[in-house]
């Protein structure tokens, strides 16, 4: 049963911030928001939202080992599960300077977790520090590409214009459709972890991380088999900076999140030290070709071995 709730969220989150992120895009079309402040704001916000809802949750249940290892398992998964599985399918290439510029603030908050996380809490100030921080770089960010006049990127997110009650039954549907899931996703794993006497942070770094991960995977998957690498690569960039500053931002900025010791010592050392190695290869302009991507696999399968 427990499994089958797992299941059940993980199906639910995926089809939820679909139909969530069709809907914001169309109701941006209705009110003629700024298709590039869409592409920012919409695009980031789409697919961190399966771990926003997810952290959320389980912080109003008390599971903070779910919150943290949701985050933390997330950018271990979208870096050597995701990139891995991206480059062995195709070897992944031609970034433009605006990737580079998103790597460095990846990096950047990759270290601010290592910070947070040595205090064993990350309190409501904290979470408003984010915040503002989330909102400072998407200002700069919008002005950067405007300047630009980068409109490659608004082709990704145009959509359908739809009635205005097929917009409001499809946000309404759809954030139903997501708190369900997290329900079912945080009442399952907090009993999986219960039957097999493991921690609710190990089922937050492994199953829950990779079930809320599972837009990036699809969105991956089909960059590879287009040959649009630049796509699989920003959009895990750009999640991974989503998922620390909006997703455990935000749930801190509700509730304070504790954190066990073993995130400071062991998990995010280890998110830190693949950010680096994503970073790196993006910096020095060199393709990422398939044995590198059998590489960063080896590492995550490694990785879920002294997890587990």
């Amino acid at each position: 049963m427990d499994i089958l709730l797992v299941a059940g969220g993980l199906i639910g989150l995926y089809f939820g911030a679909e139909w969530l992120l069709r809907g914001a895009v169309a109701l941006s079309r209705r009110l003629e928001i700024p298709a590039l402040l869409v592409s920012l704001v919409v695009v980031g916000f789409g697919t961190s939202l399966p771990e926003l809802i997810v952290s959320l949750r389980a912080a109003a249940s008390g599971s903070s080992g779910l919150v943290v290892g949701n985050v933390v398992g997330s950018n271990i998964a979208n870096i050597l599960l995701i990139i891995g599985i991206g480059a062995v399918i195709y070897p992944m290439k031609d970034w433009d300077g605006s990737v580079k510029r998103d790597a460095l603030m990846m990096l950047a908050t990759a270290v601010l977790m290592l910070v947070l996380v040595q205090f064993g809490v990350v309190g409501r100030a904290a979470g408003f520090a984010m915040a503002a921080f989330l909102a400072a770089y998407l200002g700069y960010t919008y002005v950067k590409l405007k300047a630009e006049k980068a409109d490659r990127q608004l082709e990704k997110i145009e959509g359908e214009e739809l009635p205005w009650p097929a917009t409001a039954g499809l946000l309404t549907g759809s954030l139903a459709t997501l708190f369900i899931a997290a329900e079912m996703l945080v009442r399952g794993a907090t009993s999986l972890a219960a039957d097999f006497g493991v921690s609710e942070a190990v089922i937050g770094l492994t199953v829950v991380a990779i079930g809320t991960s599972l837009p990036e995977l699809a969105t991956a998957v089909v960059a590879a088999l287009n040959r649009h690498s630049d796509i699989a690569i920003g959009n895990v960039v750009g999640s991974n900076i989503f998922n620390i500053l909006f997703v455990l931002g935000l749930t801190a900025m509700v509730l304070p999140v504790p954190v066990a010791p073993r995130f400071s010592s062991f998990d995010v050392p280890v998110m830190l030290a693949a950010t680096v190695i994503f970073a790196t290869a993006i910096f020095v302009d060199r393709p990422v070709r398939r044995i590198f991507g059998v590489i960063l696999l080896a590492l995550y399968a490694g990785y879920t071995i002294l997890v587990i």
